[in-house]
């Protein structure tokens, strides 16, 4: 499996990068992408990576913020017959901690390349997508001061939207993961995955003795751990000589898995 960062908040390579996530993934029979940024940023470095879009079979959104899914309509611009797997809570209105729209494009919201996820589903042999339904949480979901709109009534964010992609391939299980905001230790304790991609939404988290015992916990786990976005550069710092197996990526970066 060969993972290319297109999007990432940071770049060590000189392309560009914004806050968001898109990941393009080949594996041995498939190719898609992995949520699809803030702009039309996965596009341009997609074609300075010399990627061709137009070969995706698929996209997975991970969740319904504009940070992995606002690059949707430059992808559809590039490709005109992969389908997006969303969650069917993905287009519910989400508003960050000061009441700002931090949800999709509503105007995407009946398009007929979207395909709506309940708890879960086989996507391709060895792909599939669940968000865990009914998994008991070894720690509680905080919801950040993120909000939903429900029925004219702005509550807590639950986040029903967020989903997971488990791909197994070669004897291992890979766990694709936007942002984590159901909490990373509740994650690993759901699926255990060998390898785990995507943000630990800790940027917010103090570096102080409770990030350690994250850390430690993390570190419980045989898991390798590609991280990047939302886990924040001075969590990661606090957290990198504790957890052995723990790496960074940024746009980009290629891994083969």
């Amino acid at each position: 499996m060969k993972i290319t960062v297109l999007v990432e908040n940071a770049s060590a390579c000189g392309l560009p990068a914004e806050h968001g996530l898109s990941l393009f993934v080949e594996t041995e029979r498939t190719r898609f992408l992995f949520d699809l940024g803030q702009t039309d940023l996965l596009a341009r470095n997609a074609e300075t990576l010399g990627i061709d879009l137009d070969t995706a079979d698929f996209a997975v959104l991970s969740h319904g913020h504009y940070d992995h899914g606002g690059g949707m309509k430059a992808f559809f611009s590039l490709n005109d017959h992969a389908p997006v797997y969303v969650s069917r809570y993905a287009f519910g209105p989400h508003y960050n901690r000061s009441g700002r729209y931090i949800g999709l494009d509503p105007d995407l919201e009946r398009s007929d390349r979207l395909i709506r996820v309940g708890d879960g589903m086989p996507i391709r042999p060895g792909l599939t997508l669940t968000n865990a339904p009914g998994a008991p949480g070894v720690v509680p979901v905080s919801p950040c001061g993120l909000k939903r709109l429900d029925g004219g009534v702005m509550r807590d964010e639950d986040f029903r939207h967020e989903q997971y992609l488990l791909a197994e391939e070669g004897g291992r299980r890979i766990l694709f993961s936007g942002c984590s905001h159901r909490g990373i230790l509740n994650i690993l304790h759901w699926f255990r995955p060998d390898v785990l991609i995507g943000g630990f939404h800790l940027m917010d988290h103090p570096a102080d003795r409770e990030l350690t015992d994250i850390a430690k916990q993390l570190d419980a786990y045989p898991t390798v751990y590609y991280t990047c976005h939302c886990t924040g550069l001075a969590q990661y710092a606090h957290m990198k000589p504790i957890v052995r197996n723990l790496h960074s990526i940024s746009t980009g970066d290629s891994l083969l898995l």
